[in-house]
């Protein structure tokens, strides 16, 4: 098996890490998310226009190249390691793969404006109540005339603060149904209550009470959801995973940087053997974690069972290698690890913050457990 990029893979990576190293900087990100609008808009303009990455994994009938998840993997794995704040999983990974599958002329024409970059969705499906079940919400649609009235809630919608438009699921007497909300059409019924999340993200927790749509707004098939939404989740799953190789690569290369440099006993600290073993282990784990990210990548287009396996495996073992390498870096920095004036401290919050996002660690480990049992 060929593990090689193509050459059209090798440049958008090179296109792409040669953008963030030169018009992203870390500094301003920063200060976009703790005081501004919580991104760039103009860097997201230019990953559409200038470098065409949100739309590099979907058709060219839809604005896009028409890559697969290897583009996938290229790009997310040089946005974690910039530690870009834009939300490119959640808005074009998830959201995005949700409106493609669902096809229609609303689906359809959302999601170009997706690849144009003039519209951001967000997923609202986790609620307090059912945390990571996805499947098991009490949020509720019902028909109304020739629309559909929704009431419950929905809890850390990521990127929600951002959207323009917001994917909600709700229970229909179908079963699971996906519905798609404009926000700016919407003059009463819904309410979100945003924040910032630890590693400089946006959120909000939504209540709908009453909130009217119109028939066009169901996505897909009635009581139809789940499949879909399972796969957009494994899909954001394995996105995360390869961001978060990124930002351990980054984080790596710190940390072996300032222990050459980082003086005690009048010799490097990085001259220290028990020092190089940690940075040894640190550099396994991150190895570790990568292969179960390729893997992860082959099976993403494989039946369901084959790409939840490959997923889980990735998840929780990426989950292992981000704490360990986070905690390894920060100690070895010492106490400046966590400031906010060494980029290792937010890279460490965002590596928290991934093991976390589209099913912890435990919850992966558990599902790769019951998808392996053998059968008596």
């Amino acid at each position: 098996m060929d593990f090689n990029l193509s050459k059209e893979q090798q440049l958008l990576r090179d296109g792409l890490t040669k953008f963030l190293s030169t018009r992203y900087d870390l500094e301003k990100s920063r200060a976009a998310a703790k005081t501004g609008a919580g991104w760039q808009p103009d860097i997201w303009r230019a990953f559409a226009d200038e470098l065409g990455i949100l739309g590099a994994t979907f058709g060219e009938d839809m604005g896009g190249i028409g890559g697969g998840p290897v583009e996938l993997m290229v790009i997310t794995e040089a946005l974690g390691h910039a530690l870009v704040v834009e939300p490119y999983v959640d808005a074009v990974v998830v959201a995005g793969g949700l409106l493609e599958r669902a096809g229609g002329e609303h689906a359809s024409s959302l999601l170009e404006k997706v690849v144009a970059g003039t519209a951001i969705v967000a997923l609202a499906a986790a609620e307090s109540e059912s945390g990571e079940r996805w499947q098991e919400v009490a949020t509720t649609a019902q028909r109304e005339g020739d629309g559909w009235i929704l009431h419950g809630s929905k809890a850390v919608a990521v990127t929600a603060p951002l959207a323009t438009h917001l994917l909600i699921t709700a229970k229909t007497s179908a079963g699971l149904s996906l519905f798609v909300v404009d926000l700016e059409s919407v003059e009463s019924g819904l309410s979100l209550t945003g924040y910032r999340t630890i590693d400089d993200r946006r959120a909000a927790d939504l209540v709908v009470d009453g909130l009217r749509l119109p028939a066009g707004a169901l996505l897909g098939e009635d009581g139809q959801a789940w499949p879909s939404l399972e796969q957009a989740r494994d899909e954001g799953a394995t996105a995360i995973c390869s961001e978060a190789v990124g930002c351990m690569r980054k984080v790596l290369a710190d940390t072996v940087e300032y222990c050459k440099q980082r003086q005690q006993f009048g010799v490097p600290i990085g001259s220290f053997q028990v020092l190089q073993h940690r940075m040894v282990d640190m550099y396994i784990e991150l190895e570790q974690a990568s292969a179960a990210v390729l893997l992860a990548v082959l099976h993403l287009t494989d039946d369901a069972g084959a790409r939840a396996r490959s997923v889980s495996a990735a998840k929780a073992t990426v989950g292992r290698a981000a704490r360990f390498i986070g905690q390894q870096a920060v100690q070895l920095h010492g106490g400046m690890g966590m400031t906010e004036e060494l980029a290792i401290g937010h890279y460490f919050k965002r590596l928290t913050a991934m093991q976390y996002e589209y099913g912890t660690t435990d919850h992966h480990i558990g599902r790769y457990a019951a998808l392996t049992r053998p059968t008596r």
